[in-house]
Formats: C-alpha cells, sequence, structure tokens
C-alpha cells in the first residue's frame, strides 16, 4: 500500500498529520457530515454559532452535554494508536479538525487543537477557562463572575485561535510529509494545510473511504479507513 513512497516516509524527519472526524468515527463518534452525522438531525445554525448559543444556552448547553457524555465515554481506536506509536521513531506534530481530545488520550504528546476542545470551557465574559470531565446540575452553568460559561469550541463563523492558527501554519511547512486522515478538506481554513505542504515539497498522503476534493493533490490516496491503514504504516518503522 506505502510501497511506493515507502522510502520517502522513512526518510522523513518531520510528519504532520492532519485529522478530521473520520478518525474518530470508529471509536463510536459520529461525524458532521456522514449520513447518521449529527447535522444529519440537526439544524447546525441553531446549535454550532454565538448567536444560536445566546438565543437559546439551555438548547445548546443540552445539546453539547450529550456529545460530551459520548465522547468521554470514548476510546481510541487503532488509527490514534499508531499516529501516537509513530511518535516513538518521528517527529510527529497532530493538526486535528476535532475537538475530543482522543488523540491526547491516545499518548500523541504534539496536538494542535483547530477547532478548541468540547471538554474545555471557557467563559463569554472574563478569562476564565478550564478542563471540565462531569456534568453540570444547572444549564447553561455560570462562570464565578457571574456571566455564562460556553463551550471552548470554534462555532460557525467564528475565527480559529490564532497562535493554534500560526503554529499549524509553521508545521505544515516545515514538514517532509503530511498524512491527512478522515477529512472531507471541505472546512476552510484547515483545508488549506495541504496547500502549505505541498508548496514545501512535503509528500502528501491521503487517507480516507471516500474521494475527496483534494484527491488529485494527493501524492498516495488509501481508500481505507485510518484503523486500518495507519497501523500498517507505522508498520514501516517497526520491521
Amino acid at each position: 500500500m506505502f510501497d511506493s513512497i515507502q522510502e520517502k516516509i522513512r526518510g522523513a524527519g518531520k510528519i504532520v498529520f492532519v485529522t478530521g472526524a473520520g478518525i474518530s468515527q470508529e471509536s463510536g463518534i459520529p461525524t458532521f457530515r456522514g449520513k447518521d452525522g449529527f447535522w444529519g438531525k440537526y439544524d447546525p445554525m441553531q446549535l454550532a454559532t454565538i448567536d444560536a448559543f445566546y438565543e437559546n444556552p439551555k438548547l445548546v448547553w443540552e445539546w453539547y452535554e450529550e456529545r460530551r457524555k459520548n465522547i468521554l465515554m470514548a476510546q481510541p481506536n487503532a488509527g490514534h494508536t499508531a499516529i501516537a506509536r509513530l511518535g516513538r521513531y518521528k517527529d510527529v506534530i497532530v493538526l486535528t479538525q476535532n475537538i475530543d481530545g482522543l488523540h491526547q488520550k491516545a499518548g500523541s504528546k504534539n496536538v494542535l487543537e483547530l477547532h478548541g476542545s468540547i471538554i474545555r470551557i471557557k467563559c463569554t465574559h472574563c478569562s476564565f477557562s478550564d478542563d471540565m470531565e462531569a456534568g453540570f446540575d444547572v444549564l447553561p452553568p455560570k462562570c464565578r463572575c457571574g456571566h455564562m460559561l460556553r463551550p471552548d469550541v470554534v462555532w460557525f463563523g467564528e475565527a480559529l485561535p490564532q497562535d493554534i492558527w500560526r503554529e499549524a501554519i509553521m508545521h505544515a511547512q516545515s514538514c517532509d510529509v503530511m498524512v491527512i486522515v478522515g477529512t472531507s478538506l471541505v472546512v476552510s481554513p484547515a483545508n488549506s494545510l495541504p496547500l502549505y505542504a505541498k508548496q514545501n515539497g512535503a509528500v502528501l498522503v491521503e487517507v480516507n473511504p471516500e474521494k475527496t476534493v483534494m484527491s488529485s493533490e494527493m501524492d498516495l490516496s488509501v481508500r481505507q479507513t485510518s484503523a486500518s491503514a495507519l497501523p500498517k504504516m507505522v508498520e514501516l518503522f517497526e520491521s
């Protein structure tokens, strides 16, 4: 499968993974755009915008609490653990659009969460921010300052955390191999990361059961799930 670029992967000093919802689907976390995805059941404009939050914060929090319970019970799958294992042999950076924390749970050390974390909360008014795995007795929860707390995720219409985004671009521009896993590459600006890598001459590998809008730009497209394909990639370094 990886035979055509095996030497380039073996010789890579720095490997960047760009991951999307597909890698977590096999851990029981639905994708947003699949047939069983969240957006097929709910209108995202009623649940994932700042306007929706202020219009009905209780509804938005109830939805996120259900997602949080599902995510906190989920465990990393073979795709997550393969990326973590590869970090033993190579300089591995994970740029993830996922908000579930499964890369860190699997043992990956260098993870940039482009869209925030559902496990983290922040105040809508003051600078308070913290991880919160327990549920809340009252929704919407309030900060000590008296204002509402919200999930520390990037909603539609909001900018990515600029410090995280600048660092992500830097890694994309300096990697030898970029592996794009389980993402449709339709969400901006994360879908520009492969372009930064390509401009630097990096090898682009796509792991996705479905063809994407950027498949023609890839040096290799693997039409398998991440849990199936990524362990085989790591075996190149363990054989």
